[in-house]
């Protein structure tokens, strides 16, 4: 609780949380008069407009040039979520929907894939799904494929289901006897383990082997860094003209940069990557994310892993009058849903 919540009365909290409640539902400012109806409270007017004064001092609340009511700000917000917002979790018709559309079986780029579109349907906001880093996954079986000039084919099988084929350049030509040898010794030895673990193991066994082997295990530890070089995290967005006339004031460079930031996504994914680091939801309103380009907005996210290891993040941006109540729930459940299929990985 922040400290402009800690000196809010029980009239005041009361009437904060039913200003932001009826801006959410409505997208007017909402003037005293109005509020004195709809909060149940059995307090003049001239009260109201005493209280909703002393919650534009707070920072809580802002008063539109155009208009005598009042809307809510970035820290009214704040305030609401963490200590007015009455959480229900997902109903269990919505919990069947998510777990009925995402394609459990399918391999982890379908499923993250159609877990931003899913998001961005339920929601009618941007989903985001930030992509593990290819090492985060045992691999099944290696195979290589000779190519001119020296050059190989990896074709690399996950156990998520995911198929890889890359083209490496090793430092010198490989037979293919020598890339057979190499792939079986893969198999036998690594199949099932993650590529930091593979790369680590490689290299205490290269020390602890004598010359008999050392010859095999240069090979196999030069062809298989190559091979197993990660290809850098990636996000699946979806529903970014949901936001179009959504913007509740933010002017059309904003969203334009919220758009090109989606194109980029380098600094959308460093901020997901933050974001790993946190225990369950975590919610970014305005500027509290630090990114220019969501300072009209928020962002909700959660973690999805397997074995207390975070494999990616996955969210929800839209502006900041969100019904966070609905949105919330929606983000922990897909994250539970994905954790759930991954665990088969």
């Amino acid at each position: 609780m922040n400290a402009a919540s800690r000196q809010l009365d029980t009239r005041a909290r009361h009437l904060l949380r039913s200003l932001i409640a009826q801006y959410i539902a409505e997208g007017q400012p909402v003037g005293s008069r109005t509020l004195a109806k709809s909060s149940g409270l059995d307090v003049s007017p001239a009260t109201i407009r005493n209280i909703m004064s002393d919650l534009e001092e707070f920072g809580l609340v802002s008063a539109p040039h155009t208009s005598a009511g009042r809307v809510p700000t970035a820290q009214g917000y704040r305030v609401f979520v963490d200590s007015l917002l009455q959480m229900q979790p997902l109903g269990d018709a919505e919990f069947a929907q998510l777990r009925r559309e995402l394609p459990t079986e399918a391999a982890t780029p379908d499923l993250l894939g159609s877990a931003s579109a899913l998001l961005s349907q339920m929601t009618h906001f941007v989903g985001v799904v930030s992509v593990p880093r290819r090492e985060e996954f045992p691999f099944r079986q290696i195979d290589f494929v000779p190519l001119e000039g020296g050059r190989v084919l990896v074709i690399l099988v996950f156990t998520d289901g995911q198929v890889q084929n890359r083209v490496i350049a090793p430092q010198r030509p490989y037979a293919p006897g020598e890339l057979e040898q190499v792939a079986n010794f893969l198999n036998a030895n690594f199949s099932g383990m993650r590529i930091d673990d593979i790369r680590a193991r490689l290299l205490r066994e290269m020390q602890d082997e004598g010359a008999r082997l050392n010859t095999l295990l240069t090979a196999v530890v030069e062809v298989a860094e190559k091979a197993f070089q990660g290809d850098g995290n990636d996000m699946f967005v979806a529903g970014q003209t949901n936001l179009m006339g959504r913007q509740d004031g933010a002017d059309v460079d904003r969203l334009r940069e919220l758009f090109e930031a989606f194109q980029r996504k380098r600094d959308l994914l460093q901020l997901l990557e933050r974001c790993a680091r946190a225990d369950g939801v975590r919610l970014f309103i305005g500027e509290e994310s630090g990114f220019a380009a969501l300072d009209s907005y928020s962002l909700v996210t959660a973690p999805y892993g397997v074995d207390n290891r975070v494999l990616g993040v996955l969210g929800v941006i839209g502006p900041t009058r969100m019904a966070y109540e609905r949105v919330i729930p929606v983000v922990q459940a897909t994250a539970q849903i994905i954790s759930h299929a991954l665990r088969r990985a």
